[in-house]
């Protein structure tokens, strides 16, 4: 069983628009919307869990039963943290498999979902991404460039990232524990020596965050249903 959790919590403060920023609409439709078609349309999705703000559930549940996502389990309150929110998720999912997505990124698509979700059930772990484009260097205290980094050497991760579920359950755990703190749930399994596979994915798949970002995701939107 593949258990999808969705985080959608965060007060949106890059975006200045007031609220949750998953609840504005991308050319007619909230962005989460967006997300939750994505997933309940995908076929190798057996559920999906979603975490969002304690105000934002009575909205959250709207859209669902508005669309018609009838995969979704559970609506949960987040913690104040993604981690501690996305463990939330895990806890109240029943998959063996837990594959981990932005509640913003609502332009991935079903064709990446699947690569992801195929290429951690080969190699136990699987994070999308893309390739980076521009040359990229390191700077230290002072603002001074020090280092290029290796390009071909180097990603950008995306969700979804996806995993064996109690494994990443267990390592949340032990990192609760020891006081750490993590961007992302990759990064989860690299602090304990796991491995995560590349899965390259598509540059569309922006997390909707500033803007600018509504900008782009308009044009992506208008660009795919003009084709």
């Amino acid at each position: 069983m593949v258990s999808a959790v969705i985080a959608a919590g965060g007060k949106g403060k890059r975006m200045g628009a007031g609220i949750n920023k998953v609840y504005l609409e991308l050319r007619g439709k909230e962005i989460l919307a967006r997300t939750l078609g994505v997933f309940q349309s995908c076929e190798v999705i057996d559920e999906i869990v979603v975490v969002t703000g304690y105000e934002d559930i009575v909205s959250c549940r709207s859209i669902i039963e508005r669309d018609g996502i009838t995969k979704v389990t559970a609506v949960s309150e987040g913690g104040k943290e993604r981690q501690e929110s996305v463990y939330i998720g895990l806890s109240l999912a029943h998959g063996d498999v837990a594959v981990i997505h932005d509640g913003a990124r609502c332009l991935v698509t079903d064709d990446e979902i699947r690569s992801v979700v195929a290429d951690a059930e080969k190699y136990g772990a699987a994070a999308l991404g893309v390739k980076v484009k521009d040359t990229l260097k390191t700077i230290d205290e002072s603002g001074n460039i020090t280092a290029t980094v290796n390009r071909e050497r180097t990603v950008q991760i995306q969700t979804p990232q996806v995993f064996d579920r109690l494994e990443l359950m267990d390592l949340h755990e032990r990192l609760k524990k020891e006081g750490g703190a993590v961007t992302d749930d990759c990064s989860v399994l690299e602090r304990y020596g796991r491995s995560v596979h590349f899965t390259p994915g598509k540059y569309e798949n922006i997390k909707i965050t500033t803007p600018e970002d509504m900008i782009m995701g308009e044009r992506i939107l208008e660009m795919r249903e003009s084709k």
